[in-house]
Order: structure tokens, then sequence, then C-alpha cells
């Protein structure tokens, strides 16, 4: 699987197709346009990363569809919604769904590049972020149930002795769980604990 960075292009209109054609590489991005839906959906390679550019109203299955069948297929594109003058709220509701900007044609085309680098840029964050968690939630399923109690109190900042206090067990096997929460977390020290249990604050 290629890591190069994709802008899909799916609108109905060929005159908009040429144009993105010509204008998305001038950025230094490959774009690949697609008429229909169903084209980009039977072109897609799962887990190519980049941006889809989607048009709101087109024949078959609409961009909203769309949309939806991106998700029901676990496709974590960011989507920018190309949509025309009237088609506003429309668009809202796109991004209520999941939609990361919508771009009003015609559009305006620094603006548009800038909105479709971002979107890539903010996709590549979260997704580091995601798999920094599922590294973290990967290593805390490791933990016993005592390690966990210790890991809790721990970085609420309490102290062994006041752990032991509260879970009925003595200082020294507090320490001794604590060393293995700082193992198997992989911590260097209690503010690394600190700063690695912080990314599951979600959970």
């Amino acid at each position: 699987m290629t890591t190069e960075k994709v802008v899909y292009v799916v609108d109905d209109d060929e005159a908009i197709r040429r144009f993105l054609r010509g204008l998305i590489p001038s950025v230094g991005l490959r774009v690949e346009t697609y008429a229909t839906a169903q084209e980009f959906l039977d072109a897609y390679q799962a887990g190519s990363s980049g941006c889809l550019l989607l048009d709101i109203r087109m024949p078959h299955m609409s961009g909203l569809e769309l949309q939806a069948e991106l998700k029901r297929r676990e496709i974590d594109l960011p989507v920018i919604i190309l949509t025309g003058h009237g088609d506003v709220r429309v668009a809202v509701h796109a991004m209520k769904a999941g939609a990361v900007d919508f771009i009003e044609k015609p559009f305006n085309n620094e603006f548009l590049l800038h909105g479709i680098q971002k979107a890539i840029a903010d996709s590549q964050r979260s997704g580091v972020t995601r798999v920094r968690r599922q590294e973290i939630l990967q290593r805390r399923d490791t933990l016993t149930t005592r390690e966990r109690e210790v890991l809790g109190m721990v970085i609420a900042g309490e102290t062994n002795k006041g752990a032991a206090r509260h879970l009925g067990i003595s200082e020294k096997t507090v320490e001794i769980h604590r060393a293995k929460v700082m193992e198997k977390m992989q911590a260097k020290s209690l503010a690394d604990l600190v700063r690695i249990t912080s990314v599951l604050d979600s959970d």
C-alpha cells in the first residue's frame, strides 16, 4: 500500500473533474477523479490516505449517501463537501455527519487548496493519535486488576503509603505493583506515566 496522499474527487460534472485534475497537482498532491460514488467505491483501496472532495448532488448515490457508506465500511478519509448555491443546509448536515469542511461552487482556488492541505494534515495528526492511543490501551490491558488499581492511585497523586491504606495491602506490595505498572506501561518516570495515561482520559 502506498503512503502517498491522494485527493479523490467525486463529482458528476466533467468540467469540474478536468479542472481539478489540473489544479490539485500544483501543490504536489496526486488526484484521482470519479464521476459517480460507485466508481470511487469500486476503485478505492482500503487504507489509502488522503482527502475526499465530494459533490453533494449526484445521480444514483448522493454525496450524503456516499458519506454514510464510507462510515459503514469504516473508510476514514477526511471529507470536504463541494456544494452549489442553495445547498448550504445540506452541507451543514454533511458536516454534522463528519465532513470536515464545505466549499461553495464556484470556489476560490487558493481557498480550496488550503482546505485540502489542512484536511490532510489534520487527518495525519489524528491518525497518529489514534495509533498512539491504541498502543497505550494494549499496554494497559496487560495490567492485572490490582496493578490497575495502583495505577489509578499513582496518577491521582496518591503516595505508596496512601495507596496501601486504601487497598488494604502493605506499602512494600504497592511498591512492587507500581514497579510492574511502570514496566508494563513503558514509563521512565511518574511524570512520563501521567503523560502516557493522559491519552486515555476519554476512555
